[in-house]
């Protein structure tokens, strides 16, 4: 058995950072036999943002994507990430559309499922943790790594430990801003192995230039498994290469089992995909590079390609810099989540709100006003008072299980889409995204017509 295995992220988290996920299945289905061939631990391929760019994007259906990586890759686990009661979404859901949520991806073809929680609410967890071992698939729980005047070590390594008492089949530590340093890689890779009994994944991003230097600690002391990106899909906003952490592992005296032919034909199909992204603008050339600065704003990769492209859109990338400065401002009047789908997001929009507006605060996003009113789980530190004050007006933040408040959702998403959805999937898909949802089934059944046409007048 390998000493250390490897995640590919290519399909799924490479993309999202770099190019806010917007690859359609068929500019990756030619690769996925050497994908499959390439002895990964697993293929990150769906989950985060993939099942929203999907349908809202690329005019696919995410859970027909999902079967038809599955039908090649039979070889190598299929992992996804879950946002723990968010699901894939940006809100809380009720137990019943979690619990029905992942059965179904586990029935499509995910092994492995990555659970987190933005705030490290283990609260929230919990029913996914549960539906996940249910279905008999690996429930990876993660700790959202942040840095900030509450969180620490001990922190970490203290949650990790909840984590496995809760019946996590294997750990996560989740750096999805870059911001986690090569000593407090080994010391909490160290203290986590020391606490637990589980198999324990480090994900990181090449953001600040910490993540080769990261992972080497965390290979050193002790850790499992690393996540890794094609080298042409690699640095900058997404993970370290898998070739070279390939060659590392080797010079180490370790054995990683991967396939370096395999690898070879994976980057040279993706080198010409990752040409024409460049060409297009889709690749933006800022997301490739370093940015030290991230070690003091925190903004994750995902979070930063998709500031770029929100600020593009208003025609005010020009205020990047402002916004950049202005996020960390917002997280500590939040209380210091971790800058994580989806409080990164939520965090993004407000500091993208506060600067073009012109006035901070002049304008509160319905879901910064629902995470001051404890309605996504607890805030790890204290909410700035005058913020408070402004959005509660006298009344107190909810303290309970946030999924608590919420009716079954199941049985109304039916009845809404009677006559619409083909398939439980596609209730899934519109409780999820309904909008979005209903017009890629309106999109679809236009599709479908017109190639029934086309058949028709051939004959």
């Amino acid at each position: 058995m390998a000493d250390i295995r490897f995640t590919e992220t290519i399909l799924r988290d490479a993309t999202q950072s770099l190019i806010a996920t917007r690859m359609p299945f068929e500019k990756f289905e030619p690769v996925l036999h050497d994908l499959d061939n390439a002895n990964y631990y697993s293929l990150e391929c769906w989950g985060g943002a993939t099942f929203d760019s999907c349908l809202r994007y690329l005019n696919e259906d995410p859970w027909e994507r999902l079967r038809k990586i599955k039908a090649v890759c039979k070889k190598t686990k299929l992992q996804m990430l879950l946002r723990g009661q968010n699901l894939v979404a940006y809100k809380h859901f009720p137990d019943d559309v979690v619990r029905a949520f992942i059965s179904r991806a586990v029935a499509n073809g995910i092994d492995v499922i990555r659970i987190f929680d933005a705030l490290n609410d283990l609260r929230n967890l919990q029913t996914a943790i549960d539906e996940t071992l249910k279905n008999k698939a690996e429930a990876q729980v993660a700790v959202s790594y942040t840095v900030s005047p509450i969180h620490n070590i001990e922190y970490f390594i203290n949650l990790a430990g909840e984590m496995e008492n809760m019946g996590a089949s294997s750990l996560c530590i989740k750096d999805m801003a870059g911001i986690l340093n090569p000593v407090d890689a080994y010391n909490l890779v160290r203290g986590i192995k020391e606490k637990t009994n589980l198999r324990l994944h480090v994900h990181t991003h090449c953001t600040t230039g910490m993540g080769y230097m990261t992972y080497l600690k965390a290979i050193e002391a002790g850790a499992d498994v690393i996540d890794t990106a094609i080298s042409c899909f690699s640095g900058g906003t997404s993970q370290p290469a898998t070739e070279t952490m390939g060659h590392l592992v080797k010079y180490m005296g370790k054995d990683s089992g991967v396939n370096f032919g395999a690898l070879k034909k994976i980057n040279d199909y993706f080198k010409e995909v990752q040409e024409e992204y460049i060409k297009s603008g889709l690749l933006d050339p800022y997301v490739l590079s370093t940015d030290a600065e991230a070690l003091e704003y925190q903004i994750p990769g995902g979070m930063l390609s998709n500031l770029v492209s929100q600020l593009k859109a208003q025609n005010a990338i020009d205020r990047l810099e402002e916004v950049l400065h202005e996020t960390p401002r917002v997280r500590e009047e939040m209380g210091y989540p971790p800058l994580v789908t989806p409080l990164s997001q939520m965090v993004g929009v407000q500091a993208v709100n506060n600067i073009l507006s012109g006035e901070r605060y002049k304008n509160i996003s319905k879901e910064i006003k629902a995470y001051i009113k404890g309605e996504y789980g607890k805030a790890p530190g204290q909410i700035d008072y005058e913020l408070s004050s402004k959005v509660l007006e006298g009344s107190e933040p909810f303290a309970g299980r946030p999924a608590d408040l919420l009716l079954d959702g199941m049985k109304q998403g039916r009845a809404d889409t009677e006559g619409i959805a083909r398939s439980e999937d596609d209730v899934l898909s519109y409780i999820l995204f309904p909008q979005v949802a209903l017009k890629y089934f309106g999109m679809r059944g236009q599709k479908e017509e017109n190639k029934v046409r086309y058949i028709i007048q051939r004959i």
